[in-house]
């Protein structure tokens, strides 16, 4: 045998790799909870891939919907609960009353529970396998008072995992997922798989957001596509699901975020964009 037969026998497969088989896809959409009640509409959102601004949008898409509907906001991301940050009501914490968690009151119209606010300080780890992720989910839902919310904004950690899962378990009557993406054909490979959990759970697209959509210069105004632009309405045309918009960079939006203002309340040029994208949501939720 020559040196370089050698070399390539060395790297031939001697083996199998075996993995669980995964479950199959849901045949029916699963028993809805009882406890979860009195919530008009429930959107999830969701990212293929972390990074991609999700929190900042479904924390702005909030507030812009609280200007005219009754809005709760459950931060289910368990590990990573940046919500409270984006909304400046990092020192509340939560009580109870009745047996009934109370949800965080903000001065943006919004309720927002979160994970942050049981946690002692903000660099305090969540260092939790699944079960008890699902469990705390499931208490946001179930155990906090939501009467009389029109639109509940459940904003889920980057990809297709415990979070999402236990709320398309217990909220199967879910109006819809909105999938969150930044233009670069990465990001939008992780995306398709967000979309396609959402196919399998039985919950429908709401439809695509593609953030980070250009870099807005705020001296010039001269926009810059630093992750290239249009991937994410060309991906939703392909997929047959809608295209709610394009969210540029603005510097406007890291400065307000880190002092716990969202940008729809400073910037009427983003106010504008996020009713747009809005209107496009409450339009197909209120048609189905």
């Amino acid at each position: 045998m020559t040196e370089n037969e050698n070399k390539e026998s060395k790297y031939q497969p001697r083996g199998k790799i075996k993995i669980n088989t995964p479950p199959p896809p849901l045949q029916s959409a699963p028993t809805a909870s009882v406890k979860y009640k009195d919530v008009k509409h429930t959107i999830m959102i969701m990212s293929g891939k972390g990074g991609v601004g999700k929190s900042t949008f479904a924390v702005n898409l909030a507030v812009t919907l609280a200007k005219k509907h009754h809005v709760g906001l459950i931060d289910a991301d368990i590990n990573g609960p940046d919500d409270p940050k984006l909304l400046g009501v990092t020192k509340e914490k939560l009580y109870t009353a009745k047996d009934r968690i109370i949800p965080i009151e903000t001065q943006f119209g919004v309720k927002v529970i979160s994970m942050a606010f049981l946690l002692p300080d903000e660099k305090t780890a969540v260092i939790w396998r699944g079960a008890l992720r699902h469990k705390a989910v499931q208490q946001f839902l179930e155990d906090a008072m939501w009467e009389d919310t029109d639109y509940m904004i459940m904003d889920f950690p980057p990809g297709t995992g415990d979070e999402a899962l236990t709320v398309s378990q217990l909220v199967p009557q879910a109006d819809g997922v909105i999938i969150v993406v930044t233009p670069q054909d990465l990001a939008l490979l992780d995306a398709q798989k967000a979309i396609n959990f959402a196919e399998q759970m039985h919950i429908k697209v709401v439809g695509v957001v593609e953030n980070m959509s250009g870099f807005i210069c705020p001296h010039c105004g001269k926009k810059t596509d630093i992750f290239k632009t249009g991937g994410a309405e060309k991906m939703a045309e392909e997929l047959g699901v809608p295209f709610l918009g394009r969210i540029p960079i603005y510097p406007e939006i890291v400065e307000t975020a880190d002092n716990g203002v969202p940008a729809v309340e400073i910037s009427d040029e983003i106010r504008t964009i996020y009713e747009g994208i809005s209107k496009k949501i409450v339009d197909i939720v209120e048609k189905e």
